[in-house]
């Protein structure tokens, strides 16, 4: 659509729109990168959020199938052989799976009330594991209440968000901050 002078060359008025059409599409990108850069890391966020609140739920799961199957004969101790092998069970299921256990591993067992034990690892990040062997849940069977004795194991993992450090490219001053990732599960008591 460009007229060209008889020796080939573009005349001035033709390179002038070229020039504007060339800064528009530099304008353009230049507004569209930022959301563009913004939806790539946070889909990558998100997504390894989900993935790291998949496997511990799984984890977890695991450590309450194992827990509900233990002996409770040594619970009235202060620290339990039974609780002290979920909390491994839960830590070799993150290491496993690639998941930094924050020190869960070594973690001293501490307990919170007649049943409920904490494990804190700190090494480089946060996680907390709750293993409570007398988790009781109410069902009603042929229309009378009955307590089960559950076995309910939860843990709170720290995540390295970015997302929040990207979004300041569009909101200067903004803060999301966003917490923890937790899981829990449940499972009946088998004695």
């Amino acid at each position: 659509m460009f007229r060209r002078s008889k020796v080939g060359e573009l005349r001035g008025s033709d390179r002038s729109l070229l020039r504007q059409t060339h800064a528009a599409a530099i304008v353009e990108f230049a507004v569209a990168l930022p959301l563009l850069v913004v939806l790539a890391v946070g889909i990558f966020d998100f997504g390894g959020a989900f993935n790291l609140k998949q496997e511990l739920n799984n984890a977890v799961r695991e450590g309450a199938r194992f827990g509900a199957a233990q002996p409770s004969n040594d619970l009235g101790l202060t620290q339990p052989p039974s609780v002290n092998a979920v909390r491994l069970l839960v830590d070799s299921y993150l290491q496993t799976a690639h998941i930094n256990d924050c020190g869960l591993g070594t973690a001293s067992q501490v307990q919170v009330s007649a049943l409920v034990w904490t494990f804190t690892g700190t090494s480089g990040c946060s996680t907390t594991l709750t293993v409570n062997r007398g988790f009781v849940v109410l069902e009603t069977v042929g229309g009378a209440p009955v307590n089960m004795v559950c076995t309910n194991v939860n843990i709170t993992h720290s995540y390295q968000w970015h997302f929040n450090n990207v979004i300041q490219l569009l909101v200067p001053g903004a803060n999301y901050s966003l917490g923890n990732i937790q899981s829990d599960a449940t499972a009946i008591n088998m004695d």
